[in-house]
C-alpha cells in the first residue's frame, strides 16, 4: 500500500511538473504583442533599442519593429515571448503591454428615412458644396474603386491638407484614386515560418498586398458615409432608388487593414496612427472587440487610436457591436468615441409562403426565386427527414450531417432555429447541398434582419405563422407548398426598430457612461458591393454580378454616423468632434412614423441603453441652439476616477495634468457628456448631483427653461431652470440632483430638456436605482 502510494505520489509530481514544463514552454513562445507608450515622441531606433533589451541576443532576428506608431501616438508592435512582454510593461514610458487582438467586422432609402436629402433637397443642397473638403477614413476591408459610388464627377480638388497615399498593388493602381477616393493604403499580413520547430521567423506577405476590397464590407461602408448620387441602384430589382451617402461631396480614404477573418488591432491601431498623420477629419470604424473578450481603454486598439484621435481634433465615429439582444454587449465604449446601435427603416423585403391549401404567410428574407404558385412541392419538418442515428433535435435545426439527403432531394424544408450557433447561412448551405427546393426558418429571434439566400429559395416565419405551418403539416397526408421572389415594400410600420443584433449596454466596463450613444440605419441597407461571381447561385440566371448590395449589422449603421457628421462639419466647420456629437444626440428623436415611441424587435418600449439617446436627425442637428463641449480636460478627469496612475496619464496627454483631490468612479457622472448615467443611486441616500455645461451656438441673446421627464418615485431637480445668454455669454452651467425616493429597483430613465421656443436640447439620463 506504501509502494503504491509513493508511486502515485511519483506520478502526481512528474505530472506537475510536465504541465510546470509545458506552461513555461508556452510562455517562451513569441507571439505579437503592442507595446503602447503615450503620446511621447520616440524614434524608431529608440524602439528597436527599447525592444533588443528584453530579447537575447542569439535571437537577435526577433528585434524588428512590425508596426511603429510615430505620428499621433508613440509605441510599436513586436514579437515578444509573454516574459519578455512582462518585462517590458515595467520600463519608465510604457503604458501598456497586450497580446494583439483580433477584433471583429461588425457586418438608398436609409438617407431618405432619415428625412435628409442631403444634397437634394433645396433647402440643404445650399451647404453642400461641391468644393467640400471633409475627408472620411475608413478603416476596413479596402475598397472596389470601380464602383459608380467613388466617382469623382462634379467634386473639386482634392484638399490641401490631404497629406495621405494612394499605394498600388497588383490589381490597384494610383489611376484607380481620384478627386472622391483620394487615398487608400493596406497593411501586409504577418506571418510566422518555423524551419527547426522552434525558432519563429518574422516574415511579411507583400505579394498580394493591395487596397482592393475582397469582402465588400469596406466598399458597402464607405458608400454609405461618402458615396457619390447614383440613379437608379438596385440589388438585382430590390431596393430600386437613388444611392448616395450622407456627405456625397466629401472625400474617402480608405485604410485596409481586415480580411474576412477578422482585423489585428496593431495594424488597426497602425491605420489610425496614419489616418490622422493624413490630415482625415473623420475616421469611421465598423469594427469592435468581442463583447465576451473586452479589454481595459489602455489595451483597446480603438480606444488608445481614437483618445489619440480626440487630441488632434479627428472625430473616431465606432459601431457598438451586433451581441444584441443580450445587455451589457455595447463595445467602443469609451467616452471619446461615438457610439452606434442599429435599426431598421421604413423598407422590409417580403419572401411569400403559399401553402398547398391556399393558405398565405408573408415572411421576410431576400432570396430570388424561379418558384410560382403553378407548382407545389412536398413539404415536410426537418426531423421528418434526418439521416440515421442523427437527434431529432439537430434535424429539427438542419444541423450539417443531421439530414439525410436523399429525403430532403425536392423538397421544402421546415427548420427552426433553437440553437444559435448553427447559423441561418449553415442551414441554407446545408439544403442547398441536400437539393432540397428551398427552407422555411420559424426563427423569432431575427425575424426583423432579412437574410440573403440569393437563389435558394427562402422564407422566415415567426412562431406564430410557423404553428399554423406546422399544424398545416399534420392535418394532410401530403403536405405541399412553394416559396415566391422577394418583393420590397416600403414605408414599412413601425420604423425605426431597435435591431435585435444590435449590442446593448450598460457598458461592462463603466456604467457611468449611457452608452450606445446614438442609433442610426443599419438593418437591410442598399451600397455598394464588390461584384461577387464566384459564389453558385449567388446571381439571378441572366443576370450580371451586382455593383450594389444589402447589408446589415450595426457596421452599416456607423457610416450613416460618420456621413451625417462629416454634413455637419461641412456646415461648422470649427466645430470640434464634441460638438458635432453633441449635436447629434441632443436632436435625435425617439418616436417612431406611427409617432410613438420607438420600439425594439420584441415590440417593447426601448431603453436608451438599446437605442442610446435616439435616431440621428442631421438636418435637426445642423441647428442644435446648445451643444455639451467635452473638453481633452473632461476625458483625463475620465481617467483618473476610473482608477489610472498619474504618470500614465501624463504619458497619454502629453501635458502636465493633475488628478483631482478625490477620485472615484461615481465621479464619472460628471464629466461634461451629452447624456447622464448614474451606477448606483441608494434609496432615501442623499441625492446625487451631477453638473453640466452648454455653449450657446444659436441666438446671441436667447433664454432657455429646463423641462423634466423623471419616472415614478424619483425626484430631478435642476438648478437653475432657466438659463440665459445674452452679449458676449456663451456658456452657462447648470446642476441636476437626482433623489430615489421610492423608484422601482433597476435603471430608471428620463430625460432633461431645454426649450427656448425653438430649439430642443433633449438630453437622456439612466439612473441605477438599489
Amino acid at each position: 500500500m506504501e509502494l503504491l502510494l509513493q508511486f502515485s505520489t511519483y506520478l502526481c509530481i512528474a505530472s506537475l511538473l510536465l504541465i510546470i514544463s509545458s506552461e513555461a514552454n508556452t510562455d517562451q513562445i513569441p507571439k505579437h504583442y503592442v507595446v503602447y507608450m503615450g503620446s511621447s515622441s520616440i524614434s524608431e531606433s529608440s524602439h528597436l533599442e527599447l525592444l533588443s533589451s528584453v530579447i537575447p541576443r542569439e535571437e537577435k532576428k526577433r528585434v524588428s519593429l512590425i508596426h511603429h506608431f510615430r505620428h499621433a501616438m508613440s509605441g510599436f508592435s513586436a514579437m515578444l515571448t509573454e516574459r519578455e512582454a512582462s518585462a517590458l510593461s515595467g520600463y519608465d514610458g510604457v503604458v501598456s503591454v497586450f497580446p494583439d487582438p483580433t477584433l471583429e467586422l461588425h457586418t438608398t432609402r436609409s438617407w431618405d428615412f432619415l428625412e435628409s436629402d442631403l444634397g437634394m433637397n433645396n433647402n440643404t443642397s445650399a451647404h453642400l458644396s461641391t468644393k467640400s473638403d471633409i475627408i472620411i477614413g475608413i478603416i476596413d476591408t479596402g475598397i472596389w474603386p470601380e464602383s459608380p459610388s467613388f466617382r469623382d464627377e462634379g467634386i473639386g480638388k482634392i484638399p490641401s491638407t490631404w497629406k495621405g497615399v494612394c499605394m498600388e498593388g497588383p490589381d490597384f493602381k494610383k489611376s484607380n484614386c481620384n478627386r472622391k477616393l483620394i487615398g487608400a493604403r493596406y497593411y501586409n499580413n504577418i506571418q510566422l515560418t518555423s524551419s527547426d520547430g522552434k525558432n519563429l521567423t518574422l516574415t511579411k506577405a507583400v505579394t498580394k498586398g493591395s487596397p482592393r476590397d475582397s469582402v465588400g464590407h469596406g466598399t458597402h461602408t464607405s458608400s454609405i458615409a461618402a458615396g457619390s448620387i447614383v440613379n437608379d441602384a438596385t440589388y438585382y430589382g430590390l431596393a430600386k432608388g437613388t444611392a448616395r451617402g450622407g456627405s456625397p461631396s466629401s472625400r474617402i480614404a480608405a485604410y485596409k487593414t481586415c480580411s474576412e477573418q477578422g482585423c489585428s488591432g496593431a495594424t488597426l491601431l497602425k491605420a489610425i496612427d496614419d489616418a490622422i498623420k493624413d490630415g482625415v477629419d473623420i475616421i469611421s470604424i465598423s469594427i469592435g472587440l468581442s463583447s465576451l473578450f473586452q479589454s481595459d481603454f489602455s489595451k483597446d486598439p480603438i480606444a488608445i487610436g481614437a483618445f489619440h484621435a480626440e487630441q488632434f481634433g479627428v472625430m473616431v465615429v465606432c459601431s457598438a457591436g451586433n451581441d444584441g439582444p443580450d445587455p451589457y454587449t455595447v463595445v467602443n465604449a469609451a467616452p471619446w468615441i461615438f457610439t452606434v446601435a442599429a435599426s431598421n427603416i421604413d423598407r422590409n423585403f417580403l419572401s411569400t409562403i403559399v401553402l398547398g391549401n391556399g393558405k398565405m404567410f408573408q415572411g421576410i428574407g431576400i432570396n430570388f426565386s424561379n418558384l410560382t404558385r403553378s407548382k407545389m412541392y412536398p413539404l415536410v419538418l426537418g426531423e421528418e427527414v434526418a439521416a440515421k442515428f442523427a437527434p431529432a433535435s439537430e434535424a429539427r435545426n438542419c444541423y450539417p450531417g443531421s439530414l439525410d439527403y436523399n429525403k430532403v432531394a425536392g423538397k421544402i424544408v421546415v427548420c427552426v432555429n433553437d440553437d444559435p450557433t448553427i447559423s441561418r447561412k449553415i442551414k441554407k448551405l446545408v439544403l442547398q447541398d441536400a437539393k432540397a427546393m428551398g427552407m422555411i426558418l420559424i426563427d423569432e429571434e431575427k425575424k426583423d434582419v432579412p437574410f440573403d439566400a440569393a437563389v435558394f429559395p427562402f422564407s422566415e416565419v415567426t412562431n406564430l405563422e410557423g404553428h399554423q405551418i406546422l399544424r398545416y403539416i399534420k392535418s394532410t397526408k401530403n403536405p405541399t407548398a412553394t416559396i415566391l421572389a422577394t418583393r420590397d415594400v416600403t414605408r414599412y410600420k413601425p420604423s425605426p426598430i431597435v435591431a435585435s443584433f444590435s449590442s446593448r449596454g450598460p457598458s461592462v466596463l463603466t456604467e457611468n457612461i449611457l452608452k450606445p450613444d446614438v442609433m442610426a440605419p443599419g438593418v437591410g441597407i442598399l451600397a455598394a458591393m464588390i461584384p461577387k461571381s464566384d459564389e453558385p447561385g449567388s446571381i439571378p440566371i441572366g443576370k450580371k454580378p451586382s455593383l450594389f448590395g444589402i447589408m446589415s449589422g450595426t457596421s452599416m449603421a456607423c457610416p450613416h454616423v460618420t456621413g451625417a457628421a462629416a454634413f455637419i462639419k461641412s456646415v461648422h466647420r470649427m466645430w470640434t468632434p464634441s460638438m458635432i456629437k453633441s449635436a447629434l444626440m441632443t436632436t435625435a428623436t425617439t418616436y417612431n412614423n406611427l409617432r410613438k415611441h420607438v420600439t425594439n424587435s420584441s415590440n417593447l418600449f426601448s431603453s436608451p441603453h438599446e437605442m442610446g439617446v435616439g435616431e440621428i436627425d442631421p438636418l435637426r442637428a445642423l441647428n442644435p441652439g446648445l451643444v455639451f463641449k467635452t473638453e481633452l480636460e473632461d476625458y483625463l478627469k475620465f481617467l483618473c476616477y476610473y482608477g489610472y496612475s498619474k504618470k500614465n496619464i501624463r504619458s497619454m496627454s502629453k501635458n502636465n495634468f493633475n488628478c483631482p483631490r478625490n477620485c472615484s468612479e461615481d465621479l464619472i457622472s460628471n464629466i461634461n457628456y451629452p447624456s447622464i448615467s448614474i451606477k448606483t443611486l441608494g434609496r432615501h441616500q442623499k441625492a446625487k448631483v451631477v453638473t453640466r455645461t452648454v455653449t450657446n451656438v444659436g441666438p446671441t441673446n436667447s433664454t432657455y427653461i429646463a423641462k423634466v421627464q423623471a419616472p415614478k418615485g424619483m425626484v430631478i431637480k435642476v438648478t437653475p431652470n432657466k438659463l440665459v445668454f445674452y452679449g458676449g455669454i456663451q456658456k452657462r452651467s447648470y446642476q441636476v440632483s437626482f433623489y430615489n425616493n421610492d423608484a422601482q429597483s433597476g435603471y430608471n430613465f428620463g430625460s432633461i430638456t431645454w426649450l427656448d421656443g425653438k430649439h430642443y436640447v433633449h438630453t437622456i439620463f439612466a439612473v441605477n436605482t438599489k
